[in-house]
């Protein structure tokens, strides 16, 4: 993920950036930089590759100054070069780095070139320095140049801006993307992650969503998205790396929960090449070539093949059997029907899945790993990698991971569908938007955790509960029940809506938790029916899904609601509240929600 450092009242502060990038390595990027301001004038290095070359670049010329920011960057919009790269400078008045994506930034350029504005890169971040640049020119100030700001860009993000207007003050804010300001001697700092502050200072704030705030050496002014001031105590991080990591949060999971956002934009970047195309990082050739899909997995990750089935069948016309790890081998499976294997861990060292590639690449089958960690055993061995970019997941039951994994899964459907030509270039590009609109909305949906307290808090009274989905939405029912069972130790079970009156309906009694999960798709009414099933048997109905839908089940007696999206992303967003509920459920249980009973992150032994 990308990083974001600054300081202000910090002698010579370019050294301390590039030490603070330094510290945030572990997000992985393609390119960094540093600006700062001295004497009245923006002062500008960047570099693509790694930091070594920034570091060489400000040998050559060190930046004075006591005030500066520095990014690390992943490519979302617009290849990897240099003019990419940020810091981002408009009219030599404004430096600005931003993690995120600012989704109407189209329009926003739109209007500012025919205003006169240049831009000199393709990415959508520049819009931020040229809208202060066009505030400040407005006459309006800091504080009401980011209120007019916040309220014109839509999506997620964190940002910084720099400006000459302001020598002594640095202007950040923040949507679903993190951010921390940290307190010092004389100085402040912040940084995406407190980790990047830790050898700075250990007094930190923690900016809420919509949050902006203006930092001077001497003093943090915080502000609501309407202007209104805000209170955000400092609080003492502990000096551990692994308890600064946490961010401020109670658990890994947690923080894990609200990173979905940044994990989403930058996995959906390794999906996106130069052109700004979704690709799978094949060749066309690559892609036609491919006839049949075994998908290899395990636990959760099992689960993403499973939405992905749907998705790869769906818009690109190629048949898809999803495999157990563990067991594939041992079954002796027939592979003459299927060319390639896609095998997919988180760690990519996990020994069943990397076994039961092993036998598919055995036995003449291409493969594909799909990992969060690019030198992994399975992605060196693979024929080809399809990457996530999460960052690191502590906590035993995935969140981000599982949400970057069908990023880039449905960004691999709609790049094979493409490439078989059975989607045209339009229908994959207005699936992309779709795509982008997701940090956005995750973000939205990250404000549920206060509605979900109550909902956990009789769920954690129950000994046993049902999810239920149909379609893509299934496979997320057999997530959920995961979810729940693995942190709380409720008994969970996912099904089918459908298989309801096959046998599972005959373990609903009065009072049983029935968790629905509901998409407005070609499917919701009976969906609908299957549930008023279960409520006419004593089931607790409690509904997870669109705002458009909820009409569809108004029988129901809990209701989670996420902004409406495109049925194929239906999966994806509404896996978020799913995680917040089994999450608060185990903390209303007192569980040990990062690292449940019996249970470790990476498996490897068979």
């Amino acid at each position: 993920m990308c990083g974001i450092v600054g300081a202000v009242g910090h002698d010579r502060c370019g050294p301390v950036l590039l030490d603070a990038l330094k510290r945030l390595e572990y997000r992985g990027y393609d390119s960094s930089g540093i600006v700062t301001l001295h004497e009245g004038q923006i002062d500008l290095r960047r570099a693509v590759g790694k930091l070594v070359n920034l570091e060489t670049a400000l040998a050559d010329q060190a930046l004075p100054g006591s005030i500066g920011i520095g990014h690390t960057r992943w490519a979302t919009h617009g290849g990897v070069s240099e003019d990419n790269a940020h810091p981002h400078v408009a009219s030599d008045r404004v430096s600005i780095v931003h993690n995120g994506i600012i989704e109407n930034h189209r329009t926003i350029r739109a209007r500012l070139e025919s205003a006169g504005h240049k831009f000199a890169s393709d990415t959508d971040s520049e819009v931020l320095a040229h809208l202060f640049v066009e505030a400040f020119d407005a006459g309006l100030d800091a504080v009401a140049a980011t209120q007019k700001i916040l309220a014109e860009i839509e999506g997620a993000y964190a940002f910084a801006a720099m400006a000459t207007d302001y020598p002594e003050q640095l202007i950040v804010a923040r949507n679903a993307s993190p951010l921390a300001v940290g307190i010092g001697e004389g100085a402040c700092y912040i940084g995406s992650d407190a980790i990047a502050l830790a050898h700075l200072t250990r007094k930190v704030i923690y900016l809420k969503d919509h949050d902006f705030a203006l930092i001077s050496a001497d003093h943090v002014a915080v502000y609501q998205a309407d202007g209104t001031p805000a209170n955000r105590e400092a609080v003492i991080v502990a000096a551990s790396p692994g308890m600064v990591d946490k961010g401020g949060y109670r658990h890994f999971m947690e923080k894990e929960i609200y990173e979905q956002p940044d994990a989403i934009a930058h996995s959906l970047a390794a999906m996106t090449d130069a052109d700004g195309q979704l690709t799978a990082t094949m060749s066309t050739e690559d892609l036609r070539a491919i006839t049949g899909i075994v998908m290899l997995a395990a636990g959760t990750s099992h689960y993403a093949t499973q939405i992905a089935r749907y998705w790869i069948e769906t818009l690109a016309k190629v048949p898809v059997v999803c495999e157990v790890a563990s067991e594939y081998r041992y079954r002796h499976p027939v592979t003459s029907a299927y060319s390639t294997a896609l095998a997919i861990s988180q760690s990519g060292e996990s020994l069943d899945t990397l076994m039961a590639m092993r036998h598919a690449a055995s036995s003449g089958l291409h493969t594909i790993g799909l990992v969060n960690v690019p030198g992994s055993t399975i992605a060196r061995e693979t024929d080809f990698v399809l990457p996530t970019r999460a960052g690191p997941e502590i906590g035993v039951a995935s969140t981000k991971a599982f949400t970057a994994q069908l990023t880039v899964l449905l960004s691999f459907a709609v790049a094979l569908a493409k490439a078989k030509g059975s989607i045209d270039a339009e229908r994959a590009a207005q699936i992309h938007q779709q795509i982008q609109s997701l940090p956005g909305l995750v973000g939205r949906a990250l404000t549920l955790f206060d509605p979900i307290r109550p909902i956990a808090h009789a769920l954690s009274q129950a000994r046993s509960a049902l999810y239920l989905g149909r379609g893509t939405l299934y496979p997320l029912a057999l997530e959920g029940a995961l979810k729940l069972k693995e942190l709380s130790y409720i008994h969970a079970e996912g099904f089918a809506s459908g298989e309801m009156k096959h046998g599972p309906i005959a373990l609903i009694e009065e009072g049983l938790p029935v968790v629905a999960l509901l998409a407005a798709d070609e499917v919701m009414a009976k969906a609908s029916s299957n549930l008023r099933e279960a409520a006419a048997r004593g089931g607790q109905i409690i509904l997870i899904t669109e705002e458009r839908a909820v009409h569809e089940v108004d029988f129901a007696d809990a209701v989670i609601t996420v902004p409406n999206v495109d049925s194929l992303l239906a999966p994806i967003l509404l896996a978020v509240p799913a995680q917040i509920l089994a999450y608060l459920t185990a903390v209303e249980k007192g569980t040990d929600v990062d690292q449940p009973r019996n249970l470790a992150k990476s498996v490897t032994v068979e």
